[in-house]
């Protein structure tokens, strides 16, 4: 291992340490790198679309397997600069445009992701506090702070302790599933909020300083 990769960990380690376990919780940078996921909702045939019509462009060089790695992101990110577009390597309505592909089955692969981090957040929690964390990750997407996609803001970079942990991979129950329904649907029982905690576990002085909008279950919902 270089001396350049054990900085980086380094790093890492201390900022955990001092953002503590509140909303935002360091991504290993190498998990980051090597990332093989499925963009913005798409299916593994909307990828391999994807990657032909960037490979036929010139853009993408990579094999044709489905897989949204580091290789198709850099392709899309290519594209979308030299078409004008937000350049977030995310495949969204309006990148799909551009590459002559229609996204038929993103809102029910958008809605399996939701449930996926509402899962892995909050199973514990009454089904308000899951269908609020929900309305969370959607007040992100609508928020010019925050990536314009479902998939952006659950993966964004120090985002969600599930994803850092790897509990994002676990599959989500009948009650997520409609909490995350719920909450595509326009229920919002965090009344706004774009951040949630638990008081009992949070360090980070940052998180502390925002305004609590309601409390349920173990979390409380901010902005």
């Amino acid at each position: 291992m270089n001396s350049k990769l054990l900085k980086i960990i380094s790093l890492s380690m201390c900022l955990v340490m001092i953002l503590g376990v509140g909303v935002y919780k360091l991504v290993n940078p190498l998990d980051i790198q090597v990332e093989e996921v499925i963009a913005s909702g798409l299916t593994t045939s909307q990828v391999k679309t994807v990657q032909t019509k960037l490979k036929n462009w010139g853009y993408y060089t990579g094999t044709v397997d489905g897989i949204y790695g580091t290789k198709t992101k850099t392709a899309v990110v290519r594209f979308q600069k030299n078409n004008g577009l937000t350049a977030d390597g995310i495949v969204g309505t309006n990148t799909a445009r551009a590459l002559g592909m229609s996204l038929t089955t993103q809102t029910s692969n958008n809605v399996y992701l939701l449930a996926k981090c509402i899962y892995a957040e909050a199973r514990g929690e009454p089904y308000k506090g899951q269908v609020a964390v929900g309305a969370v990750i959607l007040n992100r997407v609508d928020s010019s702070s925050f990536p314009n996609s479902i998939y952006g803001v659950i993966y964004q970079p120090y985002a969600f302790t599930c994803v850092s942990d790897g509990q994002i991979n676990l599959s989500p129950d009948s009650n997520a599933y409609s909490a995350a329904n719920d909450a595509m649907n326009g229920w919002d029982p965090s009344y706004g909020a774009l951040y949630y905690y638990n008081p009992n576990t949070a360090t980070s002085s940052w998180i502390w300083s925002k305004k609590i909008l309601v409390t349920i279950g173990k979390h409380n919902f901010a902005l």
